[in-house]
């Protein structure tokens, strides 16, 4: 196992941990569905993630992912 590979493993687990915090802080509150936009930018985000090794693809789904999580914050703000 190579470094790049064990940050890899360390974010993926810090994800999950930032993950089961909101879960268990918001697990009280009413739940507000995620949009179709936010479901789709934190997938192409997480195939940045997962395609790493090329760092074209996996920045270019990186981005992707974040300038849709972008468009849905302004639609939000909109509203």
């Amino acid at each position: 196992m190579n470094i790049s590979q064990t940050y890899i493993i360390l974010s993926v687990a810090v994800l999950i941990l930032i993950g089961l915090a909101v879960f268990l802080i918001r697990g009280r509150k009413p739940e507000k569905k995620l949009t179709k936009l936010a479901a789709l930018s934190f997938c192409f985000v997480i195939a940045g993630i997962v395609f790493g090794e090329s760092r074209i693809i996996g920045y270019s789904l990186m981005g992707f992912g974040v300038l849709l999580a972008l468009v849905d914050i302004a639609n939000k703000l909109k509203k």
